[in-house]
């Protein structure tokens, strides 16, 4: 990834986003005076359909809509729909399309025309569903959200007269609404940004939705992405209540929230609400997956590590990094191109000198039969060059969004670009032929698609200059060279109301599309704006999939409402700054409630920092070997960082990493759980323990999964670390015999030594776990422990874990395919016996891959005895010689609360032989 403002721009923004994010807007509080629902009734499908009429015109932001219409649904038993839009004539929506749901009525639906006199009014205001009920009043109107179970309101859009927000306001370019909101809610979402204060949603902190260029170094500023989904948590009794709402649209948008109130300000489109029931977080991520669409399967060798670095000037250059990582002994699957391959920064094009075809081919050709595989990047501008194949074949299929009927033309790395919109069937066809005529030449493995929301150093319309040469290959690439004019006297281009735009209400069209430009059936940017990434997301997809039928891998920057469906994330251009470390945490855990679960953050970061980083980079490693995207990349005008270049960080990332590639068999099981529920594969701790108020706010320690618990160090010079615990029993994954247990929730201090991250596993888990290995497709192929976590010391215990396992060059990750194999694993202990067992579904690509138990380690049991039984596929096994049983006894890391250390022991069993893929069945006696 590249930046495309220069420093002293950025630092400009930067303080002025410090002294400006209190803007203010200055127009009236109180915007207008609401609508009366003078007609509502059920509509044929099953919903209600109503009728709104406008109480009071004024011209604030431009004429009320007069008339609108009320769709309300309950799409299923844990989702409730609120649209409104107007009556008369249609308005822009997201494209069902693009996003398939499902279509509400036509406008003008006959409410009450058979009928002569009065309209109809339902005589019962409530109208209920499995889990939420809708309830409205009449005028001016209103409407709420209650949970059934308990009667708790999640939404309610009326507006008091001492209110700091109005009733619903519904204009051509202005659309408000607002909630009252109890003050003990915790808020998550509303992305993409920066969040200083961690991850809840911070009291009148800005949340302006638009995707932008801009650094993720720059806190509460729209950034990459937009989301307009928040997660409310609340605490009532000590019982935790989680729900989800979705505003469904594209708009640019800013939301106001004050603690007790959330206000959406929105400059177009329609109000779509979804309303998703929880209870539980993780309910709540199930259920918006359902809707948006659940995250896409990715292919196993993602979960190694990859590297990258814009600089790598010619192909001898990844050559000597590849070897260098060998040399370090540290894991590398992946290796990148930023656009160093490029010929003139060109798309589909390799550089005849630095990269060209038959070594770049003889190159990929080795690494691929070694098991690694090669991304290059990807920017949607398409440079104006008549030599330029990409261009011609654009040109004749007319696949470029258009200013006034004729390609809309801007600025990025090649220089003069055309856009192609996404929008249009026939852009679709022509990507995916572009990608397939350069995998013809580049073999690729994936797309890294970048610079989509769209970015243009340029602003407004814009000519090539004659006479001179742009870009003339000096000074910053990102320095507009066009020939421009200002495009604001459009009411696209010049809205009346200004959203928070970069921070500083920039105009709507700066360093980007004019939004008064079209695209296909004369869309306009204005309302699509923020959709570029998400379709281009679409039609990379496409494209890839369809040249050898493989289970594509995409990277993209721009993200939108279901971007999850078909690609990973990356965080944007971090700064190497101990601030952006802790920044990315918060981040990560945002994307996987976005249903986008396979993120990360440039390790070590994107911008060069003030050296060294060479401490920075062993804490930071530590971290990202735990992001689900797992990356080293580096700026131009950055010192070398990869993880071989001191030491220090060598020691760091073998131990990190090490693990990470013990832990792929877990990761991989999380992404096929990531892609069947949507849960997230790195997720806050209150997804697992929800009715804890204490961890609402924890950002700087995450959970893998359900119970594999990251607690780094995020400060410099640390050589301890303060983690909060949860209650019950957490084992240190890198020595299994050291044991914490707490009762009540409870900060331990925990040696952290450079090279050591502190990672626990949870009590009631079984974990899989391999020997790990230098590339991913080496790991694969080890053989599997299976860790049985009870709770310490523990008569009574039960643990569950699972395996998921697959040809991961499949398109589809599911079961039923004949490549595919899944496996349950059980454990109890009580009445002296331990016992373990497994429930395999789809035993054959297991079996033929010859996969096999060689250990299962126990921890937390009160005594070791005798007895010991092993059944595979119900026949016992006789020989049990080989077997070797190792017991260590657990170490506390301090006094247990109740002043007592509880004898307990670790258990291994070695030499065993249990195909992964066959039922197998242990148990023994207890002694003491």
């Amino acid at each position: 990834m590249k930046f495309s403002f220069s420093f002293p721009f950025l630092l400009v923004l930067t303080i002025c986003i410090i002294g400006c994010v209190k803007l203010v807007h200055t127009a009236p509080t109180k915007i207008g005076n609401g609508y009366s629902l003078i007609a509502i009734e059920e509509s044929p499908d099953g919903g209600l359909i109503g009728y709104l009429k406008v109480k009071k015109k004024n011209k604030i932001y431009g004429p009320d809509i007069p008339n609108l219409q009320l769709y309300v649904k309950h799409e299923t038993d844990n989702r409730l729909r609120i649209h409104i839009t107007d009556a008369d004539k249609q308005r822009w929506e997201v494209p069902y399309n693009l996003l398939p749901r499902e279509s509400p009525p036509s406008l003008k639906q006959t409410i009450g025309k058979s009928r002569k006199g009065q309209l109809p009014l339902l005589s019962n205001q409530k109208y209920s569903g499995n889990e939420l009920m809708f309830s409205y009043t009449s005028d001016p109107f209103s409407f709420s959200v209650k949970r059934k179970s308990n009667g708790q309101t999640i939404f309610n859009s009326s507006s008091e007269d001492s209110d700091p927000y109005s009733n619903l306001v519904f204009k051509d370019q202005y659309l408000e609404i607002s909630t009252k909101l109890p003050k003990d809610a915790s808020l998550y979402g509303l992305g993409e940004n920066t969040q200083p204060h961690g991850i809840k949603i911070y009291p009148n902190d800005p949340y302006t939705l638009y995707t932008t260029d801009q650094s993720s170094i720059n806190l509460n500023m729209d950034l990459y992405g937009s989301h307009p989904m928040y997660m409310d948590l609340r605490n009532v009794n000590g019982e935790a209540y989680a729900h989800a709402v979705l505003l469904m649209n594209s708009n640019g948008m800013d939301v106001f929230y004050r603690g007790d109130s959330l206000t959406y300000k929105v400059i177009g489109g329609v109000l779509d609400f979804y309303f998703f029931s929880g209870p539980t977080p993780l309910a709540v991520v199930d259920q918006y997956t359902e809707f948006i669409g659940r995250p896409a399967p990715m292919p196993y060798w993602s979960f190694g590590f990859h590297q990258c670095r814009w600089g790598y000037h010619n192909l001898s250059v990844i050559e000597d990094v590849i070897a260098n990582y060998k040399k370090a002994k540290i894991p590398l699957d992946v290796i990148w191109n930023d656009d160093d391959h490029m010929d003139g920064k060109k798309d589909f094009t390799l550089h005849p000198v630095n990269y060209p075809g038959p070594k770049l081919r003889a190159f990929l050709k080795k690494i691929h039969a070694e098991g690694m595989h090669y991304i290059v990047i990807n920017d949607p501008g398409i440079g104006v060059n008549k030599s330029y194949g990409t261009y011609q074949r654009g040109l004749a299929n007319d696949v470029f969004i258009k200013y006034q009927g004729k390609p809309f033309l801007a600025q990025v790395w090649p220089g003069a670009v055309h856009f192609p919109d996404f929008l249009n069937p026939k852009t679709v066809e022509w990507w995916g032929d572009e990608i397939r005529r350069f995998h013809e030449l580049a073999p690729i493995d994936g797309l890294w698609i970048d610079m989509n929301e769209v970015s243009n150093f340029c602003n407004g319309l814009c000519t090539i200059p004659e006479g001179r040469i742009c870009p003339n290959g000096t000074g910053p690439g990102w320095i507009c060279c066009l020939d421009c004019k200002n495009v604001t006297k459009t009411k696209w281009d010049d809205p009346p109301y200004k959203i928070n735009a970069s921070g500083i209400q920039a105009p709507i069209g700066y360093k980007t599309i004019a939004t008064s430009a079209t695209h296909y059936n004369g869309v306009r940017e204005y309302d699509a704006h923020s959709l570029y990434g998400f379709s281009e997301t679409i039609a990379t997809h496409k494209g890839l999939q369809a040249i050898e039928g493989k289970r594509p891998f995409i990277l993209t920057r721009a993200t939108f409402v279901g971007s999850g469906h078909y690609a990973a994330h990356w965080t944007g251009d971090n700064k190497g700054t101990w601030e952006d470390l802790k920044y990315s945490i918060s981040t990560v855990l945002n994307f996987g409630m976005f249903g986008v679960p396979m993120v990360g953050s440039d390790i070590c970061g994107f911008y060069p920092a003030a050296p060294p980083l060479e401490e920075l980079c062993n804490r930071w490693i530590q971290v990202g070997a735990f992001y689900p995207f797992s990356r080293d990349h580096a700026n131009y005008y950055s010192p070398r960082q990869e993880l071989y270049q001191w030491k220090s960080v060598t020691k760091s990332s073998r131990n990190a990493l090490g693990m990470r590639y013990k832990l792929l068999p877990y990761l991989y099981t999380l992404s096929y759980e990531a892609h069947i529920t949507g849960a997230p594969i790195v997720r806050p701790l209150f997804f697992t323990f929800p009715n804890i108020p204490e961890l609402y706010e924890l950002s700087t320690q995450f959970l893998v999964g359900s119970n594999v618990m990251v607690s780094p160090v995020l400060e410099k010079a640390k050589t301890k670390v303060n983690a909060l615990f949860p209650p019950g029993t957490w084992y240190s994954l890198f020595d299994m015999t050291q044991v914490i247990v707490t009762k009540e929730p409870h900060y331990r201090s925990l040696d952290a030594p450079l090279h050591v991250v502190n990672v626990h596993l949870y009590q009631n888990t079984i974990l899989p776990m391999q020997r790990g290995g230098m590339l991913t497709k080496e790991a694969r192929m080890t053989p599997f422990t299976i860790v049985v976590a009870f709770p310490l010391g523990a008569s009574e215990g039960v643990a569950k874990g699972n395996l998921f396992l697959d040809d991961d060059e499949l398109p589809e990750m599911k079961l039923g395919n004949g490549k595919s194999t899944y496996m349950d694993f059980h454990a109890t202990t009580s009445n002296g016996t331990v016992k373990i067992w497994s429930e395999v579904q789809e035993s054959k690509y297991a079996l033929d891959k010859g996969w096999y138990i060689e250990k299962v380690t126990v921890l937390g049991l009160n005594g070791i005895g005798g007895a010991f039984d092993i059944l595979v596929d119900g026949s016992k096994v006789e020989d049990t010689s080989k077997l070797e049983f190792e017991t260590e006894e657990h170490k506390f890391v301090d006094k247990l609360e109740d002043g007592g250390h509880k004898k307990s022991m670790m258990l291994d069993i070695k030499g065993l032989e249990l195909p992964i893929g066959k039922n197998f069945a242990m148990s023994w006696k207890m002694g003491i």
